[in-house]
């Protein structure tokens, strides 16, 4: 008797976590199986050119695609509620392809100007280079998204909430206003995850991710995912990925998707700590102000609030004596590691200025809310009575 084939797309967000897109070899595995292979082998010649011309399902190399990596992918896709995803070897891998994917020279690209620095090298070094003019705006300034989308506007790009200021953009007005000029968008949410936010739910057209970041979450590997429509991932994306390689490792796709198994326990408890500390530290003295989006006093607590069903795992600060506080903060942590990655278990913190947004001039830093005495912290999984103890210990004056 043949088993029964789940309704996948039934399923609540948990068990696609665990169960979503699962195959299984003829051995019966009950953990998914990791393929560490090349390539592959056909029965036959025609087998070879059927697979080639794309009339017979199966794999040809894993720059194209991967059984372990499709795991990854489908199942990232039945959680983002997307009709298709692809894997690439990071997240600005992602990123690079998907902008790519999307422009020709003389087009234009529009972007919230509060990035991560490398988004911003691609938009505004790359692709210049490739006759593809950009502009940077504020991205929570919906008159600003209005006043500079042009007709050839053919991509937006933002994230939110951003990094590191944690700005809030109005996903559904943002992508409303895109597509009256044909313009597509593309979100980076990589801060939010794809359990917090859901942003092709919203309007957006096609979601990045740095797979680093939450979904990996435990510091092991890298990978990015980019996911649409399927004729978007079908007809553009994949021919450029094929044809410039940026490919997922089988190893990496077989760790990133047994980490989703525990991403919902993971996300949850550290959205519960970061709340816990943002409210603990927001009337602290040293403290110029508190970031967390679901804090009553963040800027787009409303539109947060509606947005996104929690506040995130980080909390940025701005402390009052810039950066010899900062450093000073930074150099009395005995919890908290020093480190420039984010959505991590273990719980981190960084100083924007002189890491992720060092290559920014002052003047750029300062349009965008980047101050010296600015610090993100990664909220991780620790009790969060002894992240707490740890932040009052190297806060103390």
């Amino acid at each position: 008797m043949s088993k029964r084939i789940p309704d996948t797309a039934a399923w609540r967000p948990a068990t696609k976590l665990v169960r979503g897109a699962t195959r299984r070899s003829g051995f019966g595995e009950t953990s998914e199986a990791m393929f560490i292979t090349s390539g592959y082998v056909y029965d036959d010649a025609e087998t070879a050119e059927a697979r080639f011309k794309g009339e017979a399902e199966g794999f040809v190399y894993s720059r194209f695609g991967n059984p372990t990596v499709a795991m990854f992918e489908e199942r990232l896709a039945l959680i983002e509620g997307a009709e298709a995803c692809r894997g690439t070897a990071s997240g600005m891998a992602a990123v690079t392809a998907a902008m790519l994917s999307l422009v020709k020279a003389g087009d234009h690209v529009l972007a919230s100007r509060a990035l991560f620095g490398s988004c911003n090298y691609v938009l505004t070094v790359l692709l210049p280079r490739f006759g593809v003019q950009s502009t940077l705006i504020d991205g929570t300034d919906l008159k600003a998204w209005e006043r500079e989308l042009r007709p050839n506007t053919r991509a937006v790009f933002l994230e939110t909430p951003s990094n590191p200021t944690l700005d809030i953009i109005d996903l559904e007005a943002v992508t409303t206003l895109a597509h009256k000029v044909g313009a597509r968008v593309v979100v980076d949410n990589v801060f939010a995850s794809p359990l917090l936010q859901r942003p092709l739910a919203l309007g957006a057209d096609i979601v990045v991710y740095s797979a680093t970041k939450h979904i990996d979450g435990q510091g092991r590997c890298l990978g990015g995912a980019i996911l649409g429509s399927k004729k978007y991932v079908t007809e553009e994306l994949t021919p450029l990925l094929r044809n410039t390689g940026p490919s997922m490792s089988p190893f990496n796709g077989w760790v990133l998707l047994k980490a989703l198994e525990t991403l919902s326990l993971r996300v949850n408890q550290m959205c519960g700590n970061a709340r816990t500390i943002a409210a603990r530290l927001s009337d602290r003295p040293g403290i110029g102000r508190v970031l967390y989006p679901h804090l009553e006093s963040h800027p787009q607590y409303a539109l947060a609030r509606r947005q996104m069903s929690a506040g995130g795992s980080v909390i940025t600060l701005d402390l009052s004596g810039g950066k010899p506080a900062v450093f000073r903060f930074l150099n009395r942590l005995r919890l908290f590691d020093i480190s420039n990655n984010l959505g991590d278990a273990k719980s981190l913190a960084t100083h924007p200025a002189t890491t992720t947004h060092q290559r920014l001039s002052d003047a750029e830093r300062a349009e965008l809310g980047i101050t010296n005495g600015m610090v993100r912290l990664s909220i991780g999984l620790e009790d969060v009575e002894d992240l707490s103890d740890d932040l009052a210990q190297a806060l103390k004056v």
